[in-house]
């Protein structure tokens, strides 16, 4: 970790902030304090034009200056490893207006979005995003140049408005949108049925794409620590239940954990990257693993 948790935004401050652009910037500020206290202290500046170095390398390309610094082995990386693309796949149907405090889930996925092409694109790389729902809603290409960031950033800014959840109508869809060899991102509540998303990922996977499963939930819809029985609403069906969090309280459980143990394996079988990522938990922790595991 780059820093103690105290350092850290508080999310629910954080998204206090009217201003999405302003969000990721305050995240991706305090990533690069915290970067400044961790191992990685002096490196940083130089993310995008080293990698580690690997068994096999030629050691005559190894930058001692680097090493002397970061105690680690790095090498220039050469042109062609240089550049990446990368496609943020964001969902925005209704059952990620959920929240149980000042901020939904909808408000936080799209703060980590921001904040991940705030950054990717600070490291010279190509950024595009798709938002979906039941199908694709809005499709924004891979591109690195004055005002895609704006642009990604205006289209986060729309509230979800769709109904249900097709993850694998999504992904089917961005395939046939993206033709050339990138990182995706997809990010998600994946409460929704899993049958379609193993065989898209198998696609992105053997189309030689590297993917990474970002799961937002509310605490709440994880830990189910309501107190009294009352009425939930299905915010994709709008159907009304009556629960006792008493009784159904251990079922529902057990059913969610069989849910992410689902994703989980899917995501293992097919060389995804996967993170459950509750909405209280500080983004910059989010961003440091994301870029460690990008470059270690």
């Amino acid at each position: 970790m780059p820093s103690t948790a105290t350092d850290f935004l508080d999310p629910a401050a954080l998204m206090r902030v009217k201003s999405l652009e302003l969000r990721a910037r305050m995240v991706m500020e305090g990533f690069w304090k915290g970067l400044h206290k961790s191992p990685f202290h002096g490196f940083s500046v130089e993310f995008s034009e080293y990698r580690p170095y690997v068994r096999g390398d030629d050691p005559r390309f190894i930058d001692w200056k680097v090493m002397a610094r970061s105690d680690r082995a790095y090498i220039k990386k050469f042109e062609d490893e240089t550049n990446l693309r990368a496609h943020l796949l964001v969902d925005q149907s209704r059952s990620m207006t959920y929240g149980s405090g000042e901020y939904t889930k909808a408000d936080y996925a799209s703060t980590l979005t921001a904040t991940l092409a705030y950054f990717l694109m600070g490291q010279n790389d190509a950024v595009g995003l798709t938002t979906f729902d039941q199908h694709i809603d809005q499709h924004i290409p891979a591109r690195n140049r004055p005002g895609q960031l704006r642009r990604l950033m205006l289209n986060l800014e729309h509230a979800p408005s769709g109904e249900g959840t097709n993850l694998g109508a999504a992904m089917k869809g961005l395939h046939e949108l993206i033709r050339k060899r990138c990182l995706v991102i997809l990010i998600s509540d994946f409460l929704a049925p899993l049958e379609d998303l193993e065989r898209q990922i198998g696609y992105f996977a053997a189309g030689g794409h590297d993917i990474a499963i970002f799961q937002t939930l509310d605490r709440r819809e994880i830990d189910f620590n309501f107190q009294k029985a009352t009425h939930f609403r299905d915010a994709e069906s709008g159907k009304d239940l009556y629960i006792d969090p008493a009784v159904a309280g251990n079922d529902y459980r057990e059913r969610l954990n069989e849910h992410l143990d689902a994703v989980r394996t899917i995501c293992t079988k097919h060389g995804a990257r996967y993170r459950l990522t509750p909405t209280d938990e500080p983004l910059e922790h989010l961003l440091f693993e994301f870029v460690t595991e990008q470059t270690l």
